[in-house]
């Protein structure tokens, strides 16, 4: 099995970017498909961005789209989220999320393991 750490949220302003890490222990984050989740309070858990253990695809919410950037860096064992132009309605628990292949990127229940989750505030 793999362990995920997430890192890098915080409280910014409206506009301004942040980026999250997904960092992973006990196996090789190139093995498995990634992606990142958010949930605010009151709502449900929803998709942010995918990307596959090949490289050759990724995927984006469309909120997310034009917004954020999904990328992997093997040799650091990451996967990161570059989420720039922040908005207050971005302000959720950000986890990231692993399995070894999954046919369904932006469901949640398509994926075995998950972090514990970095909060991202943004304040208009």
């Amino acid at each position: 099995q793999v362990q995920l750490g997430e890192s890098g949220g915080g409280l910014v302003q409206a506009g301004d970017s942040l980026r999250l890490s997904c960092a992973a222990s006990l196996r090789a984050l190139s093995m498995y498909d990634v992606a990142w989740f958010r949930q605010a309070p009151g709502k449900e858990r929803e998709f942010v961005a995918a990307i596959s253990r090949t490289f050759t695809n990724t995927y984006y919410a469309d909120s997310a789209k034009g917004r954020f950037a999904i990328s992997r860096d093997n040799a650091k064992n990451t996967v990161y989220l570059q989420m720039n132009s922040l908005k207050p309605e971005d302000t959720a628990v950000y986890s990231c999320a692993a399995v070894y292949s999954t046919r369904n990127p932006t469901t949640p229940t398509g994926y075995d393991y998950w972090g514990q989750g970095t909060q991202v505030t943004v304040s208009s």
